[in-house]
């Protein structure tokens, strides 16, 4: 059977299930008090009649808690609350999301679930929010390897167009990390990739011991040395891999940003500066989580939707300008 064809894509009640099993693992915890213990299952509960539904609706997984008593659904405390998307429009989303290798657009989303643009735009910024990782490990504990490199995509339009170090300062600046013994991926939306942006991001996110692996940019001249090893290829020279050692080489970071600048440029085709930060955060989501590290889509989607707990996200909070 096809993965599409399962209940929980298609039969609310069977989303809430599925929901519930990924959110609840150990049972339903009222996300108000954070009660366990007693909580009680109301059926046939209705909704306010309406022309639409006269009799209302059923308002299915409602729960209420035996401590506060107040009712809830797994929805609570998520992305999806306050949400009018059926459930299981919600996880067919976010198949589609973390089943496509480079991205599905919020046009695709609004023809493939039949909901307005506006709101398969909110769907998958939501999403997106749901799938930040937040993790604070250093990279390269015990010697690893980790790459370092920046790239350029799209334009920043609160800078002027100029070129410094023929590097151009109009376009949006990202950074990725990338540990060769994990496998992930960190990246980092920068205002600029100068010495005092670029030296505090990698003291965070890279351990003393690691050995680092980067370019010939000048910046990273001045803070290899914070490492146990710093070595770096000649791009400008043509130089990609060491002869010598041919560990010594950024292709692995190379290769994310390939599959990340095909998504943007052939998916969503346009991202403004403010939004960056989440289209970086979907990107590292699915390389983290790729086959290569065993998951297959089912179980990406999986913990896409266990990173939904504690992500609220609002309309307007997803118009706003990113602090990054």
């Amino acid at each position: 059977m096809a993965i599409l064809n399962k209940a929980f894509f298609h039969d609310e009640a069977a989303a809430f299930a599925k929901l519930e099993s990924i959110v609840w693992p150990k049972g339903p915890t009222c996300p108000h008090c954070g009660n366990a213990e007693k909580i009680y299952e109301l059926k046939g509960v209705r909704s306010k009649p309406s022309k639409a539904n006269p009799e209302g609706v059923e308002r299915l997984g409602l729960k209420k808690c035996g401590a506060c008593r107040k009712q809830f659904t797994a929805r609570v405390g998520t992305v999806f609350e306050s949400s009018h998307v059926p459930l299981h429009k919600w996880l067919q989303a976010a198949y589609l999301m973390c089943s496509s290798k480079k991205g599905v657009s919020s046009h695709q989303i609004h023809r493939a679930l039949e909901v307005q643009y506006k709101t398969a735009w909110f769907m998958t910024h939501r999403l997106r929010e749901a799938m930040r990782s937040g993790q604070l490990a250093p990279f390269g504990s015990g010697g690893g390897a980790v790459e370092s490199d920046e790239t350029f995509i799209g334009k920043d339009k609160s800078v002027r167009q100029r070129t410094w170090h023929f590097r151009p300062t109009h376009m949006n600046k990202v950074l990725s990390l990338v540990d060769r013994d994990t496998r992930q991926v960190r990246s980092f939306v920068v205002k600029d990739i100068r010495l005092s942006t670029i030296a505090p991001i990698l003291a965070e996110n890279i351990s003393r011991e690691a050995r680092l692996m980067t370019d010939e940019a000048l910046v990273y001249m001045y803070i290899g040395h914070n490492f146990s090893m710093h070595r770096h290829v000649n791009h400008s020279a043509n130089e990609y891999v060491k002869l010598y050692n041919p560990t010594i080489h950024t292709n692995t970071v190379e290769g994310y940003f390939s599959i990340f600048k095909r998504g943007m440029k052939g998916i969503y085709q346009h991202c403004s500066s403010k939004h960056l930060h989440r289209y970086m955060a979907e990107y590292d989501f699915r390389y983290n989580h790729r086959i290569a590290n065993g998951y297959n889509d089912m179980e990406r989607t999986d913990v896409a939707l266990a990173g939904i707990v504690g992500r609220r996200l609002t309309y307007r909070g997803s118009r706003s300008t990113s602090k990054h």
